[in-house]
């Protein structure tokens, strides 16, 4: 069978539901309405209170949201399980259960004066709740750090050998990446201060991104100090100076960087979407991949189909299908840049969609190849990359300029993400120890970004070889971010509970919250069963050391929640936002 059936029908799957699930969303559920001013409007404090314009909000939204996990989870599931469950739970997540988290988050938090989901829980379920909470989202945050920092570092480092037997340096890659993020400071620069406009701005600098993919390849960045062919230890060093980057562009305003980034990065990665349209449409790539498959002997919990597949599929496909991060940057950052209430459809929900159709061409790239092919055994980011090479070069681009820009399009994903949560943890620290000043900004921002440099630089091995970062905690990422996503949506259940005009509409987000807080309890639980239970077995020997007893401590928080939740229920009496913090909406710029 033609992949482009596949996608296609994947794809007018998730039009049809912007049109129709959508709609009742923003009708029946949500009740948006236009005449109620957002947070962004009646603050905007030039800082973090800043609205902004529909088209630049929706492309920082998703280029925030997407991170590497719409890319690295459908293909790592992809070649553990096959095709077809990985894109069946693609399709039917984002549209019931990613689609109804982020914009119920974004919503929430724009009726709750843009505080963030943390607080929206302390004001309708309870203080304790909200307390739990916050430190299960910190150790959230850290595994999200530690993961997309190593597989952003990961690209590079080494050469890439391609199918036309070009080669492509990661310093050229990395060389691209740092024009890449030199551009919007300029571009906002301008926009801020020559009064640029935002149309205007993106047709100078578009083209100019385009630029730095090209010229990336003729100066390679190659780091001082360190031989090329240590890998490992290359890798670590990049992963230093991404955090050092993270700490800086987590304390800038967010003109200055993650707006501008954001347009960019959008329509950046509309490109990449566009380009897997392309390749898909004109390639005739016939499906070579099986629809199902199994883990290999030593996999990560089992050789098994039904078992391992639940719960690891529904914990590796996280970004693409639902993530709990997802509601930390709709309550965190866009719920603060919202211009008015209907903006939450297309960037709430349809931000959404667009990520599962970013999963769907991920996994399209696997469903290309065969499975003895050599590709299937390297890292993620490197098979989206080499499927996004394939595609380009059918328009007359080279390979190494396609697969230099699948592997832009993934960092440029990462860097969002990773800045912003290296701001949300600043925003968590200043909340729970009530240092709303200079230091705290300084000492949030920093211990956000300090222990996951601890992690990065403990190497694992099995039989000789080093085990990367993103793969010994991947699992944790997907575990502890799926819970993350049952607890917001458990939170945006007891809002609808005690606020809605409809008595029955919060089960729109109660049903998922109970599916999801089943598959990530169910993952988090068996991983430490494996690594307790058979310590000297290849899958025991896969898991890093301290991650049972950071899945134990995210199992504990997440059943004190589900207490506190009941407990809320059985008071259908609303809170009142105002009251609960002290009629002072700004308030909500450290929430």
């Amino acid at each position: 069978m033609n992949v482009l059936f596949v996608v296609l029908g994947a794809g007018a799957i998730f039009l049809i539901a912007y049109q129709t699930y959508g709609k009742f969303l923003s009708k029946k559920v949500f009740d948006l309405d236009d005449k109620r001013t957002t947070p962004a409007v009646e603050i905007n404090d030039g800082n973090d209170f800043v609205p902004a314009k529909k088209g630049m909000l929706l492309g920082q939204h998703f280029s925030a949201i997407a991170a590497a996990g719409p890319i690295n989870g459908p293909i790592l599931a992809g070649v553990m399980f096959g095709w077809a469950p990985a894109l069946f739970w693609i399709i039917l997540g984002t549209i019931f259960i990613g689609g109804v988290h982020d914009m119920g988050s974004l919503v929430a938090s724009v009726r709750h004066k843009a505080r963030s989901i943390t607080e929206v829980i302390r004001i309708n379920v309870s203080k304790r709740a909200w307390i739990i909470f916050m430190l299960f989202i910190w150790i959230t945050l850290v595994y999200i750090i530690v993961a997309f920092t190593d597989l952003t570092a990961g690209s590079f480092v080494g050469v890439v050998a391609l199918e036309n037997g070009e080669t492509l340096a990661g310093g050229a890659i990395a060389a691209s990446s740092l024009l890449y993020l030199i551009l919007p400071v300029i571009m906002g620069l301008l926009m801020r201060y020559a009064k640029l406009s935002e149309k205007l701005a993106l047709i100078i600098f578009l083209p100019l991104v385009g630029v730095a993919i090209w010229v990336g390849r003729f100066m390679p960045i190659n780091l001082p100090g360190i031989d090329p062919a240590n890998t490992v230890a290359m890798q670590k060093a990049w992963s230093v100076i991404i955090l050092i980057y993270c700490v800086i562009a987590s304390v800038i305003p967010v003109w200055a960087l993650l707006q501008p980034r954001g347009a960019l990065g959008g329509y950046f990665l509309y490109a990449a979407l566009i380009t897997g349209a392309i390749g898909i449409i004109f390639g005739g790539y016939k499906i070579e991949y099986p629809a199902f498959t199994k883990l290999a002997p030593d996999g990560a919990m089992g050789s098994g189909f039904w078992f391992p597949m639940f719960p690891l599929l529904f914990i590796t496909i996280a970004c693409g299908a639902c993530s709990g991060f997802h509601s930390l940057v709709s309550s965190g950052t866009t719920s603060k840049q919202i211009e008015k209430e209907s903006d939450a459809k297309p960037v709430g929900y349809g931000a959404m969609l667009l990520e599962g159709m970013v999963a769907v061409v991920s996994l399209a790239c696997v469903m290309i190849v065969a499975k003895d092919n050599p590709l299937v055994a390297k890292a993620p980011n490197f098979i989206y990359a080499s499927g996004i090479g394939r595609f380009l070069q059918l328009i007359g681009i080279p390979a190494s300029y396609g697969v230099s820009f699948g592997l832009l399009a993934f960092t440029t994903f990462v860097y969002d993400t990773l800045d912003v949560c290296t701001r949300l943890g600043r925003y968590i620290f200043e909340e729970l120890t009530g240092m709303r000043n200079k230091l705290g900004r300084a000492l949030g921002t920093l211990g956000t970004a300090f222990i996951p440099l601890i992690f990065i630089f403990q190497t694992m091995e099995i039989n000789g070889k080093p085990v990367p970062a993103w793969k010994a905690f991947w699992n944790t990422f997907g575990g502890s971010n799926q819970l993350l996503a049952a607890l917001a949506l458990i939170g945006v259940t007891v809002w609808l509970y005690k606020t809605a005009k409809s008595k029955k509409v919060w089960l729109v987000a109660f049903i998922p919250a109970v599916f999801m807080f089943t598959i990530s309890n169910w993952s988090l639980i068996a991983s430490i069963i494996t690594k307790w239970g058979s310590p000297t077995s290849p899958a025991a020997l896969a898991i890093h050391p301290a991650v049972p007893y950071v899945h134990l401590v995210l199992v504990i928080l997440s059943v004190m929640v589900a207490i506190e939740t009941i407990v809320a229920l059985l008071s259908k009496k609303p809170r009142d936002p105002e009251t609960e913090a002290g009629n002072d909406p700004k308030v909500a710029k450290v929430c």
